[in-house]
């Protein structure tokens, strides 16, 4: 794995890549982030961002949300990949909000995570985005990049991912490289055509080394 000063390279020279990351899900508060969050599993945020353009207009509160049936729900987001889920994980989400917490969101992890639909990761994006708390959310990019600068081992969980970046990074710089990461994964290191040739972190990426001398032994052929 790479060492503090390799990995204190990649953080600096991803800020310079992206100086300006942060979340994508367009919201106006904490109950939003939640509800964008919790819908943008398997899909992408622009997807999400579609759907709630409109849908954040018609739905401002946990009481709206239950105002109206659950088949109008998702027929709301059926353009996102398993609405029929995700509509019935809001309105049981919005219920407890209620019913728990005064129609607000809570936030500390732990209660978060009593939500509907709130794993982990969306719970850790609501605490840093919307509550300014340190964490760092590991989704599918996050996981790769890290996998692949080898900031953690190919066989770690994504918990144990998300511990492994805790301990290596400074708990003030947590919430922005979450973003980073996100930002350099999905538009540098993508998952099927990463941009290796143009990256800067190439001397330090045993993975992008590697596809590298892949890449030249084929064209040798």
């Amino acid at each position: 794995m790479l060492t503090r000063k390799e990995i204190r390279f990649c953080l600096d020279e991803m800020a310079k890549m992206f100086p300006d990351a942060h979340c994508e899900l367009v919201h106006e508060n904490s109950f939003e982030l939640v509800i964008a969050v919790l819908m943008s599993a398997q899909t992408t945020d622009v997807n999400v961002n579609r759907v709630t353009e409109t849908m954040f207009k018609k739905y401002k509160t946990p009481e709206d949300y239950l105002a109206v049936p659950l088949e109008e729900l998702e027929n709301d987001i059926r353009t996102i990949g398993l609405f029929r889920s995700k509509a019935k994980n809001i309105q049981k989400l919005c219920r407890t909000l209620i019913d728990e917490y005064n129609g607000e969101v809570p936030q500390t992890r732990e209660e978060l995570m009593k939500l509907a639909g709130v794993g982990r990761k969306t719970a850790n994006v609501v605490m840093s985005v919307a509550f300014d708390e340190p964490a760092i959310a590991v989704d599918t990019h996050v996981e790769r990049v890290a996998k692949r600068l080898a900031f953690c081992r190919w066989k770690d969980s994504v918990l144990e991912v998300e511990e492994t970046l805790m301990r290596k990074i400074p708990m003030e710089e947590w919430s922005v490289t979450h973003h980073r990461l996100i930002f350099f994964g999905r538009y540098h290191c993508k998952a099927a055509k990463p941009n290796c040739e143009t990256c800067t972190l190439l001397t330090v990426c045993r993975e992008g080394k590697k596809r590298m001398r892949a890449k030249e032994k084929a064209l040798k052929k």
